[in-house]
Order: structure tokens, then C-alpha cells, then sequence
């Protein structure tokens, strides 16, 4: 196939295999001491998986440190995407309005491809869109973001079965739910962390164009947190 300190450095390997990044991988980010300049722009080049997990540490530092550059949200950049989009980045994350991929993470327009549902759960729309993404556009990375205080992992932590199609999405959850129930902790936090992790696990194991370009090298995964106070994103081993 032809392919073209909060936000750690861990990779999943090929099939979801965790291991942490060699150091000449990718570099801490280090929390900006002044603002950078607004609206600069950055390159479409295409880039590793360790380029691309660069970038979004480098934006969510930026993010959470109150320096965010706000790239790629020029007049210019919409005309030149316009003709064409090269997202080096997927982020399959839920739909709650406080968390937006593209503000956390500090990117632009067509820098990351985002797919956003209730409790970022998996169907076969969303796994098809994750495969044009790293097949057509040929991201390096796709990031699973869970978040602090998710009402829809809350919901499936109780007993109620939802009305209409939220009962499928409830389910869909669930599975987490039950991993996690013995944990010392908070249920609900502890939910979140486990339906991310399970979610990160599932795509490749749901579509061999995703596993193929894991094995290849040419994508990496990740399972991760976003607080909502901080503004902080953590991978999550």
C-alpha cells in the first residue's frame, strides 16, 4: 500500500503493542515562555507518526499553558485547502462541546481529521471513516480522546437503558464499564480511561486497512485523556 509533563511520549506499536518512544523520537514538550505569534503556519509536509505525535504535544503544551498560536486559520490557508486536504492526524474523540480536537490539540484548518460521537464509541460508519483517513489521506496518527467527566460513560456506568438509540450507545460503553468496576478510584474517571483504551484497541481489530497500516509502520495509535481544567491531554499506557 503506498503510504506517503502531561502529553507523554508513548506510541502503541504495531497492533496496539505499547512501548515507550525512543528519546530520538520525539522530545518532551517544553510549555512556551511567551506567546508565539498569531495565525503562523505550518507545514503539510508529510510526517512520521513520531512527527505527528510531535505536533500534537507541542499544540496541546501550547494549549494548556495559555500560549496557544491559533496555526493555519488564515484567509490564505482556507484557499489553499480548499483544493485538497492532507491531514497528518485522526482524532476520534466524543461530541460534548467543551472538547474540540482542533483547539486542545492547536491546529487549523486541515491539519487533523476529527470524528466526534457521544462517548466516541465504534460503528462501522466511524470505522470507515478512520480507514479513508489513514488510507486516502494517509494520517500518521489516530488518537482516541476520552474526557473528564463524560456523561455518556457516567450514563452507562447506571442501570438505565436510555430512550430511543441512546440505549445502543449505552451498550457500547458498558463493555469498559464492567473492566473497570473493581478499580480503587473514581468509577466514572476510571470508566473513561478504560473505554479509550478499549476503543484504541478495537479499530485495528475491526478493519485490517488499520492493522496493515499499523504493521507497516506507516500509523500508530493512541489511547488518551483530555481534562477539562487543565486543558491537559495524557496518553494513556
Amino acid at each position: 500500500m503506498s503510504r506517503s509533563a502531561s502529553f507523554r511520549s508513548f506510541l502503541l506499536g504495531p497492533i496496539l503493542a505499547f512501548g515507550p518512544l525512543a528519546a530520538n523520537e520525539v522530545a518532551p514538550a517544553a510549555a512556551p515562555a511567551a506567546p508565539a505569534a498569531a495565525h503562523a503556519e505550518h507545514s503539510d509536509a508529510p510526517v512520521s507518526p513520531a512527527q505527528a505525535l510531535q505536533r500534537l504535544v507541542d499544540g496541546n503544551a501550547r494549549f494548556a499553558s495559555g500560549h496557544a498560536e491559533h496555526p493555519n486559520q488564515t484567509v490564505a490557508r482556507r484557499v489553499e485547502v480548499a483544493a485538497g486536504q492532507k491531514p497528518f492526524a485522526v482524532v476520534l474523540t466524543c461530541a460534548d462541546s467543551r472538547v474540540a480536537p482542533e483547539l486542545y490539540f492547536d491546529q487549523g484548518v486541515g491539519d487533523i481529521f476529527v470524528i466526534r460521537v457521544a462517548g466516541h464509541t465504534l460503528n462501522d460508519h466511524v470505522i470507515g471513516s478512520i480507514e479513508y483517513a489513514v488510507e486516502h489521506l494517509h494520517a500518521a496518527v489516530v488518537v482516541v480522546v476520552g474526557h473528564e467527566k463524560c456523561g455518556a460513560v457516567a450514563a452507562a456506568l447506571s442501570s438505565e437503558r436510555g430512550e430511543g438509540k441512546i440505549g445502543t450507545l449505552l451498550e457500547a460503553i458498558r463493555p469498559a464499564v464492567r473492566d473497570t468496576r473493581n478499580q480503587a478510584g473514581d468509577k466514572t474517571d476510571n470508566a473513561v480511561r478504560g473505554h479509550a483504551r478499549r476503543t484504541a484497541k478495537l479499530i485495528p481489530a475491526s478493519s485490517p486497512i488499520v492493522k496493515n497500516a499499523i504493521s507497516a509502520g506507516h500509523v500508530k495509535i493512541f489511547a488518551a485523556r483530555y481534562d477539562l481544567v487543565s486543558g491537559k491531554v495524557d496518553l494513556l499506557p
